[in-house]
């Protein structure tokens, strides 16, 4: 129990300091993230309206409604497992790519010049963390 405490607490610190840095940052790099990487699927808008989205075996969620399926919250700790992709099947199946392995792949491809000297897990929290935090302004209210 502590352990779920423990995460949503961070979750929350990371979020609020995602949003003031998105906020004082002429690039918006949460929804920059979004483009790149779900938008194919999810939409532009997040409605699960993307180009490649009914190629996939089950349609992508509205992602706009999740607070209004969830009593007005978003499930952040949820969305971040089906993100991250370490143990949660996302939609039902695994058409959606394990997100944690691809940005890992991507970070070192990036930063073979560092030859390790950052902190991979950090680095593919921040990324996810800045998703959230946008998938959060997506939310209608």
């Amino acid at each position: 129990m502590k352990s779920a405490t423990m995460k949503v607490s961070c979750l929350v610190l990371a979020l609020c300091s995602g949003l003031a840095f998105a906020q004082s940052s002429k690039t918006d790099w949460g929804k920059r993230e979004f483009e790149a990487n779900c938008a194919s699927c999810h939409g532009l808008d997040g409605r699960g309206n993307g180009a490649l989205g009914n190629l996939l075996r089950v349609s992508p969620p509205d992602l706009t409604q999740l607070a209004k399926k969830n009593q007005g919250i978003v499930p952040m700790n949820r969305l971040y497992e089906v993100i991250e992709g370490g143990t949660v099947a996302a939609h039902g199946t695994r058409d959606m790519p394990i997100w944690g392995r691809e940005y890992r792949i991507e970070d070192a491809e990036n930063l073979k010049e560092a030859r390790g000297n950052y902190d991979a897990v950090a680095l593919v929290r921040a990324r996810i963390l800045l998703l959230l935090e946008y998938i959060n302004r997506l939310q209608a209210r």
